[in-house]
């Protein structure tokens, strides 16, 4: 937009391998010019070197359009709408089709949480939805204490965290897939004066005892998944199905405001059905 520069080779970085200023915080730049502000990158294209082939044969059609010949304020207007078009396809990005709760007043509270996992299974989300809603439980279990809140794709070493969670000496580590990664992980905890939890789909947690048990001497609660969720709700509404309604719309909402402030895909976010929100 400043100087409308269409020779490809002077938008390279040195050694051309990457394009100039192609950072999330261009990115972001760009996004709230157009109202945009929801988080889709922190990278860019600083680490994504394939974004050459990407823009390259953008050149060549701007070139066929003459944008050159027009008054600068009337070539960048255009300019504007062709990046308000990638803005609509960003928007796209955030608002794909949620998980889908189905909420069904005559199942037991496990039986809804179980369904809910094997739905984000089927879209391959079960690890970040288990994640965050075990961080929406404690939170709703646990108003005044700070729960930590990070992105599924955030390692522990980088936040210098003991596990997903930590409340007082206890950490929570929280897998769909309980590999010898989490129980090293464990042992280092219980060696380090920490209580450890190990929340698990319900599938899994026959397994997971037996391997705790020969990891850490049985030294680690490893509980499903879904009893660990639903008996929050159980316990928040004082074990009353006149309240299971309204602590379940609860959990849901406080989940999807904890997805929305540090996941970039909002897919991850659950859909409520009209039936639990009226």
């Amino acid at each position: 937009m400043k100087d409308y520069d269409l020779n490809f080779e002077s938008h390279l970085a040195a050694g051309g391998a990457q394009i100039k200023n192609a950072s999330g915080s261009s990115i972001a730049a760009i996004l709230k010019k157009h109202g945009e502000l929801r988080e889709f990158s922190k990278e860019g294209g600083r680490t994504n070197r394939g974004i050459i082939k990407e823009i390259k044969p953008l050149f060549p059609i701007l070139e066929s359009m003459e944008l050159e010949l027009l008054p600068s304020e009337e070539r960048n207007q255009i300019l504007f709408h062709f990046q308000a078009y990638l803005v609509d396809r960003i928007r796209d990005f955030h608002n794909r089709l949620k998980i889908k709760f189905v909420f069904d007043p005559k199942w037991s509270t496990w039986q809804t949480i179980h369904c809910l996992l094997e739905t984000s299974q089927k879209e391959s989300k079960a690890g970040p939805m288990c994640q965050h809603l075990v961080g929406a439980k404690l939170q709703l279990r646990f108003p005044t204490l700070n729960i930590s809140n990070e992105s599924a794709t955030t390692a522990d070493k980088q936040t210098h965290r003991a596990g997903d969670f930590e409340i007082e000496n206890t950490v929570f580590h929280v897998t769909v897939s309980p590999m010898d990664g989490v129980f090293k992980k464990c042992a280092d905890n219980l060696r380090d004066g920490l209580k450890v939890y190990l929340i698990v789909p319900d599938s899994k947690l026959a397994l997971s005892r037996a391997l705790a048990g020969d990891c850490c001497d049985a030294q680690i609660a490893v509980e499903s998944f879904e009893s660990f969720v639903s008996q929050n709700i159980e316990e928040v509404g004082y074990f009353s199905s006149a309240n299971l309604k309204h602590n379940l719309r609860t959990l849901l909402e406080l989940y999807n405001r904890r997805v929305d402030a540090v996941e970039a895909d909002k897919s991850i976010m659950i859909e409520l059905p009209p039936n639990l929100k009226s």
